[in-house]
Order: structure tokens, then C-alpha cells, then sequence
């Protein structure tokens, strides 16, 4: 993920436009039914809301039993918001690397969440612990960037890892590094996300 955060985080608040509250009322059916239809089984979802024509970045995750299923999404908003979220439900449910792709069985037991992201924003910090107390749980997804080592957590990861230490720690591990790692030439940048969740399932 190489990007000039600062340019992209103009382009993508350019871009957007607000994302209504009650939009997981559209959303997650779209994802269902993206899901859906490359399982043979169609479902009608609704599809002609004008914001979902405009540029949006969306992660679609998929539990069953409680338990991670899938989760794929977009940091940049390169496409339309209803295109993203069908592209990447489709991805969680059967290209996620770390787990099997959904089969037709599994379909009504997993339940679908959205989370449509802000524009990014880079974080200017002078070392480790100024970057960890800038950090709001609970509020911030962050990105962890060095050299080709990237990776990120949604804001509903705080709630397995309250501490923005050990936070860090597992978001660097997942990027392919030691948990204590540290370099001046570390890059962190960070986002909000407004999510919506199926309850019916899962």
C-alpha cells in the first residue's frame, strides 16, 4: 500500500458524500445478496440509492457463531460505494485467504457487518509513545505502514485489544513484524468508520 496519504484523504473527502444513518438498511442486504447470488440462490436487494453512486471505501465482515468468517475490504475510494461493498462481500465470503470459501450450507448462519470508512488521515509523531498516546480506542482504525510491511485493524478490533500498546503490538505482528518493533521510518495513518450489523444471523 503505497499512497500519499495526505492527497488521498483530499480526494476521498472530495469525493464522498454523506452516508445516511439508517444506511445498513440498504447495505446489508446489498451484501447478502451480493453473496447470495454467487452461492445460485438470488435475493432482491435495493440498489438505486443515489449515494451509493458516489466514491466510498467499505469493509464487509462476515461472523458465524461469533466467530470471524470473512473480512475483506477497501481503504482507498477508488469506486462506487454500492460496487465496493458488492466486490468486497463477495471477497470476505470466498477469497479471504484464512478461511474456505462459504459454501450454499453455510449461508443462513453468518451474519453480515459494514463498515463504511472516513477519509484517511496520516498521524505526525515524534516516536512509539507519542504515536500510542495520540491513539483513541475504540474510535480509531489504524494502518501501520514500513516499507512493503502494511496492515490494518477496524475500530472493532479495540474490543479485543483495549490497550493501544498491545493494539499496536498485534497490528505490527499482523504486517509480518515483532510486536516490539520500532523505526523512525514507521508510518501510521488512521480513519473512523460507520458500521452497521445483522442480528438476525450468526
Amino acid at each position: 500500500m503505497s499512497t500519499d496519504l495526505g492527497a488521498l484523504a483530499l480526494q476521498q473527502a472530495a469525493a464522498r458524500t454523506a452516508v445516511p444513518q439508517d444506511a445498513g438498511g440498504i447495505l446489508l442486504p446489498l451484501a447478502r445478496a451480493s453473496i447470495a447470488a454467487q452461492l445460485g440462490t438470488p435475493l432482491a436487494a435495493q440498489d438505486t440509492a443515489d449515494w451509493l453512486r458516489h466514491a466510498g471505501a467499505c469493509f464487509v465482515t462476515l461472523m458465524q457463531r461469533g466467530e470471524l468468517r470473512g473480512c475483506i475490504g477497501t481503504l482507498e475510494a477508488h469506486r462506487a460505494l454500492g460496487e465496493d461493498v458488492r466486490a468486497n462481500a463477495v471477497a470476505a465470503a470466498f477469497r479471504d485467504p484464512r478461511f474456505a470459501p462459504l459454501k450454499k450450507h453455510e449461508f443462513e448462519m453468518i451474519s453480515v457487518e459494514v463498515s463504511v470508512l472516513s477519509a484517511v488521515e496520516g498521524m505526525a509523531f515524534h516516536d512509539e509513545e507519542d504515536a500510542l498516546a495520540q491513539l483513541q480506542p475504540g474510535i480509531d482504525g489504524v494502518i501501520f505502514e514500513y516499507g512493503y510491511h502494511h496492515s490494518t485493524f477496524l475500530p472493532q478490533v479495540w474490543e479485543d485489544f483495549s490497550d493501544p500498546r498491545v493494539f499496536l503490538g498485534h497490528l505490527k505482528y499482523k504486517a509480518g513484524l515483532p510486536p516490539d518493533f520500532w523505526d523512525p521510518a514507521v508510518r501510521l495513518s488512521r480513519y473512523t468508520v460507520s458500521k452497521w450489523r445483522e442480528t438476525a444471523n450468526g
